[in-house]
């Protein structure tokens, strides 16, 4: 296999600096090996992406293996439906796995390592309560206190231990602890809990065990088990690296003692005969995702879906990857937007508007154009003969013709934006107004000759005349008109819903709140506009769930993914306006 990594050189970052200088020294031979292991007690959000796209592009960039393993150790919290969603949005990313592991896959080897830890002296039974554990620990500034069942024998621990993967103790009633240093600077280490009691069912192994191994002592041994070479982290786990090294060096130290294993040899053959048990991976950190106007922490995203402030885990204000998708982000702008905010050791924030700058790059190019109209007021042409129907042939790209065409239908009776119309309009105002000439988009040139309001003055009706003469949208004499509206026949167009989301809070850090609220006390209220007396084109009566367009002139908008029936009620999801916020702050960065 190559050393040499098959992904751009541009921009390297330190994760691959490493991975290319043991490479060089042949630390694990050549292999470069990754892995993506979240615990299934959630929805992945945007932050998950971009170690997505590290773990899976590394493993891509040097030819290398990426596993998907659910780290799934705690019953209570955890569920196939997280199981499932997190399959589905590796795969939406663009990514596949070589192996798809769970931590239960391992249940019985690690119990089997927690008993070969107690042989050895390196963990004990400790009945004391959790609260008691926590006081014990210590502080920063002072050491921890020693548990008075700290120097249990082997058997008896062996026997507890037993006993309480035999359902004989309540939950709670004790822990399995690791046996290191209760003075240890690094609080983690100071005898750290390995197993807990907790009758419960698993979502995989069912009622087999009461007894869970905890995250901690699971993860370094499940990354050593599948021979993974660079296990790639973010910041928050750095102090948990000392304890991850020592349960794997432990059992390598216990590997070299197979006196300890008795009847157990096949357990013993098969862990000595993994890489990861002669060459112990190595964990590196970087900074997490930090975002501009939205929260990425677990329990409050959970909190937002449980308490009913969305509508649920995919709701398309939601920084869930799921969510993104049914906005209609694309799996390329997301990969963009990782790519080019890069890896780092420390943490920094970035611009929201730098995601929807990736996302409007791309779907600039892919996204084909409708006519659409969101606030309708009917146009009425006059002169237009009542019986006659134009059908105008529309690119569906400006710039790409390998899109092609689509024809739209044009009548006497059309809807345009209210918002495109003024009574008394100021100079810059270069649309419709009384007595003014515009162009209807590939359709003619109409002159507004009159309009209709309600007793509160709101224009219920425009009325105008066309020129026949400027067919297409263009005059045979040469005059020019400044303004163009898109339009939809009312005769032909078909009604619509569209739902245009906003930012889901109004501060720019809702993670940073005033004394006496919380986060949920800067949601917007205005996050959700739902406009339902569209008219859209006849073309999209048929488009499919989850499909990426643009309206003309309105932004871009996608076919929701759930409400969305095509040939009956058509819901539209806008996914970005037009303006582009990222380029501006670029442009008033550079003067």
């Amino acid at each position: 296999m190559s050393n040499k990594p098959e992904g751009p050189e541009k921009g390297k970052d330190f994760i691959r600096t490493i991975i290319d200088k043991d490479n060089e020294t042949g630390v694990y031979g050549g292999r470069v090996h990754t892995r993506f292991p979240p615990e299934p007690n959630g929805y992945l959000h945007i932050g998950h992406a971009k170690s997505i796209c590290l773990n899976f592009g590394v493993a891509r960039d040097y030819q290398g293996k990426c596993n998907l393993r659910f780290d799934d150790t705690n019953p209570v919290k955890e569920d196939v439906e997280y199981v499932d969603s997190i399959r589905e949005d590796v795969h939406w990313l663009g990514f596949d796995w070589d192996a798809n592991f769970y931590a239960s896959d391992y249940f019985e080897k690690l119990y089997f390592i927690a008993e070969l830890f107690i042989k050895m002296g390196k963990a004990y039974v400790d009945h004391q309560s959790a609260d008691e554990i926590r006081a014990n620990r210590g502080t920063l500034k002072e050491p921890g206190v020693p548990s008075p069942h700290r120097d249990r024998t082997v058997d008896e621990n062996l026997a507890l231990f037993r006993a309480m993967r035999a359902g004989d103790m309540k939950d709670g009633e004790c822990v399995l602890r690791a046996k290191i240093d209760m003075t240890a600077a690094n609080v983690v280490m100071r005898d750290p809990t390995l197993y807990r009691i907790k009758h419960a069912d698993h979502h995989r192994t069912g009622a087999a065990w009461c007894i869970y191994p905890m995250y901690d002592f699971t993860h370094g041994l499940s990354d050593a088990i599948e021979g993974v070479t660079h296990s790639l982290c973010t910041l928050e786990f750095e102090n948990n690296r000392p304890l991850y090294d020592w349960c794997v060096d432990t059992l390598m130290e216990g590997l070299r003692q197979p006196e300890l294993f008795g009847e157990n040899a096949a357990i013993y053959n098969e862990l000595a005969a993994l890489p990861g048990f002669n060459q112990r991976p190595r964990q590196y950190e970087f900074a997490r995702l930090n975002i501009t106007g939205t929260v990425l922490s677990k329990r409050k995203l959970i909190q937002l879906v449980k308490e009913g402030h969305v509508s649920g885990w995919d709701d398309p204000r939601m920084p869930t990857i799921c969510g993104f998708r049914r906005r209609g982000y694309t799996p390329e702008s997301i990969r963009d937007f990782c790519e080019r905010i890069g890896i780092a050791k420390s943490d920094s924030t970035v611009e929201f508007a730098l995601l929807e700058h990736c996302l409007r790059q791309d779907l600039n190019d892919r996204a084909p154009r409708y006519l659409g109209v969101l606030d309708p007021v009917k146009l009425v042409i006059e002169n237009y003969p009542e019986d006659q129907t134009d059908e105008f042939d529309m690119p569906l790209h400006p710039e790409e013709e390998s899109f092609g065409h689509r024809v739209v239908p044009f009548s006497k009776e059309l809807w345009i934006e209210r918002e495109d119309f003024m009574i008394d309009p100021p100079k810059k105002f270069f649309r419709l107004g009384p007595g003014r000439e515009v162009r209807l988009r590939f359709a003619y040139y109409v002159t507004c000759t009159g309009y209709e309001t309600d007793p509160d003055g709101k224009v219920t009706l425009i009325r105008a005349s066309y020129d026949p003469e400027t067919k297409g949208g263009w005059s045979k004499d040469g005059r020019k008109v400044k303004g163009t509206l898109h339009w939809v026949s009312a005769k032909h167009g078909v009604k619509a819903e569209v739902r245009n989301y906003g930012n889901l809070f109004t501060t720019e850090n809702p993670n940073a709140v005033e004394e006496g609220k919380t986060f949920l006390d800067y949601l917007n209220p205005d996050s959700l506009e739902v406009l339902d007396t569209c008219w859209v084109e006849p073309a999209l009566a048929e488009m499919k769930p989850g499909t990426n367009f643009q309206f003309e002139r309105m932004g871009y908008y996608c076919a929701d993914s759930r409400d969305h029936k095509p040939g009956g009620r058509l819901v539209f999801n806008r996914t970005a306006t037009l303006r582009d916020t990222w380029a501006k702050i670029q442009k008033k960065g550079d003067n």
